[in-house]
């Protein structure tokens, strides 16, 4: 298959590029800078995109596509200033939106492309135990505004007959990045615990089950709408804590309080301090089997540590 890869130099962009290339598929890259990112990529073939939030990627690159992996948009693991916030929102919903329009320009014949475009949990807001599949309803908070209308805007392509399927991943687990990067040195300096009581569920995924549920839900003609991509076995902050700190052998009782991580981080703190209980049953449905379904496992094999 001929694959277009946003976001091709992310964490995630970059393990979907390389899953795709040792099945042998063509992979294409949309980046705002070939020379960059070519060495990144190991040599795929790339296209410029230098405005995505303002015009439509080239013709050329979408031609004889047959599936796009979208995943583009500014990290939201920082602090949610209001340029920020425009930020995380606008190459998100206004990238999606051009995207959507160059598979519109494509002549009838050529717009035959799945996409499979990126979506998060942050669709359902802080829902404390309440296991959450994808029939729920949005949340009303800043994170929850911005994945429904990223949502939407990947839908529009139905309209000319493209089926999508939007990915509603969880907090992902991988050696490069990524929100286990940000708790590893206080958990390796002796000082990590339990966030904000610890009671919240945190929808975790080990990076090598995105990266095969977004390809499951690029080769299986059933995958459409939304599909959560979250480990079958969500824990508390509590239990990851507790798990982090055996896999590492360091200690994990030191309590962090949502006041401290909000007067850090401000309105991100949401993020940690909420809770998530989401189901992957979709996934489950669709066929796909999960690489690292245990937390255990998972840390161990993105932390290099074995039994």
């Amino acid at each position: 298959m001929r694959v277009i890869v946003t976001g091709a130099t992310g964490t995630i962009g970059l393990a979907v590029v390389n899953a795709l290339r040792s099945r042998g598929d063509q992979v294409v890259a949309l980046t705002r800078d070939p020379n960059r990112a070519s060495p990144e990529l190991g040599g795929v073939e790339t296209h410029a995109w230098p405005r995505p939030k303002e015009a439509p990627p080239p013709q050329a690159a979408l031609t004889g596509a047959d599936a796009i992996v979208h995943l583009l948009g500014e990290p939201v693991a920082q602090r949610w200033t209001k340029d920020a916030q425009r930020e995380i929102r606008e190459s998100r919903v206004l990238s999606t939106r051009s995207l959507v329009a160059g598979i519109s320009a494509l002549p009838v014949d050529q717009r035959k492309p799945t996409l499979v475009s990126q979506s998060a949990t942050g669709w359902y807001g802080s829902r404390g135990e309440e296991w959450l599949e994808e029939d729920a309803p949005a949340g009303d908070d800043f994170l929850a505004e911005v994945v429904a209308d990223w949502e939407r805007e990947s839908l529009a392509a139905t309209d000319v007959g493209v089926r999508v399927v939007v990915t509603r991943t969880g907090v992902v687990l991988s050696p490069t990045g990524g929100a286990l990067s940000k708790m590893l040195l206080p958990f390796r300096m002796g000082v990590g615990g339990p966030v904000a009581g610890g009671r919240q569920y945190v929808p975790w995924v080990h990076i090598g089950d995105v990266v095969g549920g977004l390809l499951h839900c690029v080769d299986n003609a059933a995958a459409s709408g939304p599909v959560n991509v979250v480990s079958p076995n969500p824990v508390t902050n509590a239990e990851l804590s507790r798990q982090l700190g055996q896999v590492l052998r360091r200690p994990a009782i030191m309590p962090v309080p949502a006041l401290a991580l909000r007067a850090l981080y401000g309105e991100m703190a949401m993020m940690v301090t909420g809770g998530q209980r989401v189901s992957a049953k979709r996934l489950l449905g669709l066929g796909y089997v999960f690489r690292y379904p245990e937390l255990e496992t998972a840390l161990r094999d993105v932390l290099g540590r074995a039994e």
